[in-house]
């Protein structure tokens, strides 16, 4: 049985564990999608999502809040003619990397002793791809299976690092917030997870969440 670490827990009783999924359980690269945006003559790609003329398209598609056809129309404006719908899929998921097995593995150890959760900031093309690599290469078809329940942000339509989220969560779990640890690798999101009375705590890489759990003495 594993439990969390000393450092971690710092003596108190955590009974639920809610993670970040991108950089916490699945690796990714912002980079690469950076890279093969630029390859389809798209400028205006950044980490930070953006693109010219204002249009936060990237953060509507993370908030559910518009169409898969409707993004890459959009982003259509911002290329050349002759790039399609599958070049610009492809450029987006450029970024999802791995889910290591050995994360699965723990994962399922440490739900032997706690409630485990994901909650992400994510949208619909990236969710299909990284469930279907999770369901290709793990034996599961949803994470549901693995975990109590998943918050993605296009599913939600609220997102990090709002208090609203947190709230929802917390409400929508059943957690008590002092017994409720949240992992990411952001630290403002950490910061709001705090504000709202979640116990937080910053994954900062190339840590692994491994590191921070320990086998239960009997």
């Amino acid at each position: 049985m594993l439990k969390l670490s000393p450092e971690i827990s710092r003596g108190n009783a955590i009974r639920n564990i809610i993670f970040d999924f991108g950089g916490v359980i699945c690796n990714i690269d912002v980079k690469l999608s950076e890279l093969k945006f630029k390859e389809l003559g798209f400028k205006g790609f950044n980490p930070s999502y953006s693109v010219e003329e204002g249009e936060d398209v990237f953060r509507r598609l993370e908030g559910g809040k518009i169409s898969i056809p409707e993004f890459t129309s959009v982003l259509k404006k911002h290329l050349a003619k002759d790039v399609t719908d599958e070049d610009i899929l492809a450029a987006w998921n450029a970024m999802i990397l791995d889910i290591p097995p050995q994360r699965i593995r723990l994962l399922e150890e440490v739900k032997k002793s706690y409630r485990i959760f994901i909650l992400s900031n994510s949208n619909e093309i990236h969710y299909n791809k990284y469930l279907g690599d999770f369901s290709k290469n793990h034996p599961y078809t949803s994470f549901g299976q693995l975990f109590e329940k998943t918050w993605f942000s296009f599913q939600v339509h609220l997102q990090k690092p709002t208090k609203e989220i947190f709230e929802y969560v917390i409400a929508d779990g059943n957690l008590d917030p002092s017994q409720t640890l949240f992992i990411d690798d952001s630290l403002q999101h950490i910061k709001a997870a705090e504000n709202a009375g979640l116990r937080a705590w910053h994954l900062c890489p190339p840590r692994e969440i491994n590191s921070l759990f320990e086998l239960a003495v009997k």
